[in-house]
């Protein structure tokens, strides 16, 4: 693995943890720290031991507390459209190859909001705050954040969250459906790896193929998602662990799958 400095990389069995390491800072995701991000991700995705990478931040209070403000006063308009920029970083996180959980532990502000919206899963301890407060700084979330969270809570409840700047606790995520999970911090970590053994279960292929029908027929009309899905079938039905894995199930026993 490569050397960072603002993030770090634990291995756990076929998991992989991408942890902000600025806990001074609440975990800020200064421009350096995307790159690591991205830096990470492409490493990881050439990882076969790795099935499924889980987000969070270092320490108990701050999952990623937003942009690093000092960096942000510098922007310009043209710095918008800059290669490697948070957008460019979360949408890689959004088609990730592999799955990806959020494992909220502390403030998910702003883009640490928006880093945990890209991600397929979201785990959050109770103490968990989530928000996009950006406008207080008269500007909008940047990184995907009017449009991912409008898609995962509806039009309404994004609009309530986006133009008041409110802050919400995990329970309160948990009851709009941004989280899937809340439990408490000492349960976070067990909650979120329960999550990742269900996943690490399933064919590899069929969850790749799985991610990439939801999410882009998600941006299309139903018959073309549905033409989607079609196709994807018709991949993982050509494939060796199709057939082992109906083969395993009519045997009673558990598939050996091989991506293959």
């Amino acid at each position: 693995m490569g050397t960072y400095q603002n993030i770090e990389i634990k291995k756990k069995n076929s998991l992989a943890y991408v942890i902000i390491n600025r806990p001074e800072l609440r975990n800020a995701l200064s421009k350096e720290t995307l790159q690591e991000i991205l830096g990470a991700l492409n490493e990881l995705s050439d990882d076969e031991t790795v099935g499924c990478v889980i987000f969070t931040g270092k320490g108990e209070k701050s999952f990623a507390a937003g942009a690093d403000i000092a960096q942000l006063r510098q922007k310009t308009a043209l710095d918008v459209f800059k290669l490697g920029g948070i957008q460019e970083v979360f949408d890689r996180i959004e088609m990730y190859d592999k799955p990806t959980i959020a494992m909220v532990n502390g403030f998910a502000l702003g883009g640490g909001c928006e880093l945990a919206l890209a991600c397929d899963i979201r785990v959050a301890a109770l103490n968990a705050k989530f928000g996009l407060p950006e406008l207080n700084l008269s500007i909008i979330p940047g990184g995907g954040g009017t449009q991912r969270l409008a898609r995962i809570v509806g039009k309404g409840k994004a609009l309530d969250i986006i133009l008041t700047g409110k802050i919400i606790d995990g329970e309160e995520a948990y009851r709009i459906g941004l989280v899937s999970e809340v439990v408490s911090m000492e349960e976070l970590e067990a909650k979120a790896e329960e999550v990742a053994g269900k996943i690490l279960t399933k064919g590899p292929l069929a969850v790749k193929l799985a991610k990439l029908a939801v999410k882009t027929g998600f941006e299309t009309d139903q018959k073309s998602g549905l033409l989607i899905e079609k196709l994807a079938q018709a991949v993982l039905f050509s494939t060796e662990d199709k057939n082992e894995g109906t083969s395993a199930f009519l045997e009673k026993r558990s598939p050996k799958f091989t991506s293959k």
